[in-house]
């Protein structure tokens, strides 16, 4: 079994390129992940400039590239879910060099609108909900429960 679930915020904005000859998008970012230290530890790791988090390259394909390319920029919480992938290349020097992905099958946007405000999403309006094919914002009224 190869599946994988991260929660984290991306690092830059996503890079879209298209793949000569299909034309197929693909889009590629990094998720910062924070590891699961205590407030202590953290801190001690903080003041030693040792990172509290990983860092994970995150590779999307198709329609969802673009979506991602679009709509998505630097601290966006987003969740991924995918496999992981592995391979290798020789560098200009000649040395092997061994890469470690996770090429997604759905990424969720977790935060909406503007990013000053990380713990409100989008406002209940749905005014900072982005036009996306499929989603669209609901009247709390609606919701039965």
């Amino acid at each position: 079994m190869n599946n994988v679930v991260l929660i984290g915020r991306l690092t830059r904005d996503p890079e879209l390129r298209y793949i000569p000859n299909s034309g197929t998008p693909v889009s590629t970012f990094t998720l910062a992940v924070d590891k699961q230290l205590s407030r202590d530890k953290k801190q001690e790791m903080e003041a030693r400039n040792q990172p509290t988090a990983d860092f994970i390259r995150i590779v999307v394909w198709g329609k969802m590239a673009e979506t991602c390319a679009n709509y998505l920029v630097k601290g966006r919480l987003v969740g991924v879910q995918g496999r992981i992938q592995t391979g290798s290349y020789d560098d200009k020097d000649g040395k092997r060099v061994y890469t470690t992905d996770i090429v997604a099958n759905n990424v969720e946007f977790l935060e909406w609108g503007d990013n000053n405000n990380r713990s409100s999403g989008f406002d209940s309006s749905g005014s900072d909900f982005p036009d996306i094919e499929g989603f669209h914002p609901i009247d709390n009224d609606d919701i039965p429960f």
